[in-house]
């Protein structure tokens, strides 16, 4: 045998390796940047409802009109977690997330949005902000409170047909709701007072039409759906 044909054969073998080893690199990373074109092209983004045109263009007051909508508020500040004064209970909100709760009750009237039922979380900070937006006493249930894999079902089962829900309930709850339709997480986050609208008609799958917080309501009217 040829010795050097053969130094040339055992010298490229490394150097076929190495190309190989290459070329698989850019193979997956090419396959990681498709995964990752395709997660971003196909994820549920929350609309901000408070931007130029958004109101109008989410359709929210048809579905409105229809019955067809689930409003997911999260509770105002809560005090345990702040050093702002507390409204009452150190368990409940401050006097700031009182505040913020009058204005979201007032943004929902100056909407037209009191056409509906609305239930809280037994916690006594969702009650006092429940309390709060509507005027009332608002009723509790304890399924509002289960913040789990299973509360985007729970919230379609207690959504009667032809008939709107508003719900004040936890971030967390807010949070596993918008993780099963596919909200990325860094959208995922819900402020104190932050209304999320939700499409629930019973038949498909429930759309996000967007959010509102709660500095925003002021600056919405009714002018602004039609």
């Amino acid at each position: 045998m040829n010795r050097s044909w053969l130094s040339r054969f055992v010298i490229s073998r490394p150097s076929l390796t190495n190309r190989h080893i290459a070329l698989a690199l850019v193979v997956v990373a090419l396959a990681a940047i498709g995964v990752w074109f395709f997660t971003a092209f196909k994820a549920t983004h929350v609309v901000d409802l408070g931007a130029e045109g958004a109101l109008k263009q989410s359709g929210l007051y048809a579905d409105w009109k229809q019955g067809d909508v689930v409003v997911m508020i999260r509770h105002a500040e809560r005090c345990d977690r702040s050093t702002n004064p507390c409204m009452a209970d150190a368990q409940g909100i401050t006097l700031k997330g009182r505040e913020a709760a009058v204005a979201v009750g007032a943004g929902l009237k100056r909407l037209g949005f009191v056409d509906a039922k609305m239930i809280t979380s037994p916690k006594l900070r969702t009650q006092q902000t429940a309390d709060l937006i509507s005027g009332h006493v608002v009723p509790d249930e304890a399924w509002p409170n289960d913040c789990n894999g299973g509360f985007k079902n729970a919230v379609q089962a207690h959504k009667h047909a032809g008939e709107n829900l508003i719900l004040v309930t936890h971030s967390g709850c807010i949070d596993q709701f918008e993780r099963k339709l596919g909200v990325p997480f860094n959208e995922r986050a819900s402020a104190y007072a932050e209304a999320v609208f939700v499409q629930v008609d019973g038949t498909h799958t429930p759309k996000i039409l967007g959010s509102l917080n709660a500095r925003q309501w002021a600056d919405i009217d009714s002018e602004q759906l039609n």
